[in-house]
């Protein structure tokens, strides 16, 4: 049997890092999170934030310290979401959106850690 568990994200602070993510996406940090390791559970899987000692962040478009991943996360309207993401500490980078609307915006996390806000036609998050 083999069941993703946990997505780690190496960073400074934890448990600030585990609530921007927990206020980004509506959730809570979970109640076993501690100093050196924090998360946010999505059903059976944790965004885990992990504390590293003398951390650097990715860089981007840059590869001097590559990015290694990017989260994704699906949005109705951009201008919405951008204005509160950016509230909670996340800088907006680029953008990828076509003339009907549709593509993704590059953020990076009050830590530096890429991710996106994606458009795409037809998708319907209702269920």
């Amino acid at each position: 049997m083999l069941r993703l568990t946990d997505f780690i994200i190496d960073c400074p602070d934890p448990m600030a890092l585990a609530a921007f993510y927990a206020a980004v996406t509506g959730r809570e940090v979970a109640a076993t999170s501690r100093e050196e390791w924090a998360s946010v559970v999505f059903g059976d899987i944790e965004l885990a934030c992990y504390k590293v000692d003398d951390y650097t962040p990715p860089s981007w478009p840059g590869d001097e310290h590559p990015k290694q991943f990017h989260l994704d996360f699906e949005v109705d309207e951009f201008a919405p979401e951008r204005e509160r993401i950016e509230a909670l500490g996340a800088v907006h980078l680029k953008d990828f959106v076509n003339d009907e609307g549709y593509g993704w915006q590059v953020y990076t996390d009050p830590v530096g850690h890429p991710f996106c806000l994606c458009r795409n036609p037809g998708y319907d998050w209702s269920e």
